[in-house]
């Protein structure tokens, strides 16, 4: 007894499952080393091999694979790359184990659709998207730029672990990793048996081709480098490099044009990373008039919310028009990210449209259950959203 209250067990008893219930945000899944790809010259920056995390499917979902793509920004000179090298964003050195949540969990009630199918997530450590490739290293700085290899090595892989028998697939990534999966599309589509379901998912991976509030194109010109340090022209969709600038192609609304296979774009209108750092990167904004509103949207002045409803609108133009194979999810959110946490993802005060969550939003596209454009009203109309940042 506690307290001489026998009845103390059974509030015990009650609150020990209330504990146990709320601790599902996910579950661990240990690092797989892809030690063979070495020899491929398949490596991270440092030269260290490349990494995943796989949990198997089950029941129904043993042949079904969801393929995630970690994010992670860009390095676009040597200087950025070699900082890299000292942290698990250029080397699997640093990697441990992660615990897969949201569109990666594994409990029916919380990811509905996706729940027991074999998941991968790919591990960052190139700096490029997955889309490097440079034969000569120089000794002085040992940087080998090879994400377009990795990408190639990591699929052998999961191809050879039955990934080659795919009836469901679904490649998705976030931040960098979802511009990888837009990027990477429709080659993974080609990768698998030509009658499987095979489609895409871009998780705040929609980088726009914008000025900033100086009036420079401070995100074309640094894409321009990532593809000049990383040699990324020859692994971009040659369907845009064909028609653009490579550095272009770095872009989604240059490459979904001619896109073969079903894309789903998952974005805030008010992307945090890109109204930091492509909007209103730190440079362009010397006297730190935009430092509080880009902290905290809720700090904007009118006129800085003006200036964000401009940027939203370009933001909508960019999207793809008229196209049925397109699903969309574009709330009214200040985030960065939302498909990876579970509160986000799916959960009682997840964010919604039309008070249909992401989840839903996703499940029903990928099983064609309904065609799913969701654009939100304009900030601060959407009580439902998470104004932070999930990478």
């Amino acid at each position: 007894m506690i307290g001489g209250k026998p009845g103390a067990w059974i509030y015990l008893l009650i609150l020990l499952n209330l504990l146990i219930s709320l601790k599902v945000e996910g579950f661990d899944v240990p690092l797989t080393l892809v030690q063979a790809a070495v020899a491929k010259g398949a490596v991270c920056l440092d030269g260290s091999p490349p990494a995943y995390h796989f949990a198997p499917g089950f029941g129904s979902g043993v042949n079904n694979w969801l393929v995630h793509m970690e994010g992670g920004g860009w390095c676009s000179n040597v200087e950025e790359c070699k900082e890299r090298t000292g942290n698990f964003r250029g080397s699997s050195k640093y990697m441990k184990q992660l615990s897969f949540s949201g569109i990666l969990g594994n409990q029916q009630n919380l990811n509905p659709d996706f729940y027991n199918w074999n998941k991968v997530k790919i591990r960052y450590c190139d700096g490029s998207s997955f889309t490097g490739d440079i034969e000569a290293v120089n000794p002085a700085t040992n940087l080998h730029f090879r994400g377009a290899r990795v990408w190639r090595a990591i699929m052998d892989e999961l191809l050879a672990k039955g990934m080659n028998k795919a009836q469901n697939a679904l490649l998705s990534g976030c931040s960098a990793g979802g511009l990888a999966s837009i990027l990477h599309c429709d080659s993974f589509h080609d990768l698998l048996p030509a009658g499987a379901r095979v489609k895409c998912f871009s998780d705040a991976g929609y980088f726009i081709d914008a000025k900033d509030v100086s009036g420079k194109e401070t995100i074309k010109d640094f894409y321009n480098q990532v593809v000049t340090t990383h040699g990324s022209a020859k692994n971009l969709p040659s369907s845009c490099t064909s028609r653009f600038p490579p550095s272009l192609c770095f872009f989604p609304q240059y490459v979904v044009q001619n896109m073969r296979t079903p894309l789903f774009i998952l974005n805030a209108a008010y992307d945090a990373w890109q109204i930091k750092n492509i909007f209103a990167p730190s440079p362009s904004d010397p006297r730190k008039i935009w430092s509080e509103c880009k902290l905290d949207i809720k700090k904007c002045s009118s006129s800085q919310l003006q200036a964000l409803q401009g940027f939203r609108s370009e933001f909508l133009r960019a999207l793809p028009r008229n196209s049925p194979s397109v699903g969309m999810f574009i709330d009214s959110c200040y985030s960065h990210c939302q498909s990876g946490a579970q509160e986000t993802w799916l959960s009682s005060n997840s964010p919604a449209i039309d008070r249909m969550s992401i989840a839903k939003a996703v499940g029903d596209w990928f099983y064609g259950r309904s065609a799913v454009q969701k654009i939100d009203c304009p900030y601060p109309c959407n009580p439902t959203c998470h104004n932070r940042e999930i990478d």
